[in-house]
């Protein structure tokens, strides 16, 4: 079980959500749409 293990984490982190685009993402990949995700909230510009 442990190589299987290997090979479904491997395809998980590597193929699905890196390069498997998604139709839920409007055809991004997870990664980029959480990328996008960042990129675009609203950042605190000061703590007081």
């Amino acid at each position: 079980f442990t190589e299987a293990d290997k090979e479904i984490t491997n395809y998980i982190t590597g193929y699905y959500s890196e390069t498997r685009p998604h139709q839920y993402n409007g055809g991004l990949t997870p990664n980029e749409s959480e990328r996008l995700y960042w990129n675009d909230s609203k950042t605190v510009a000061n703590f007081t």
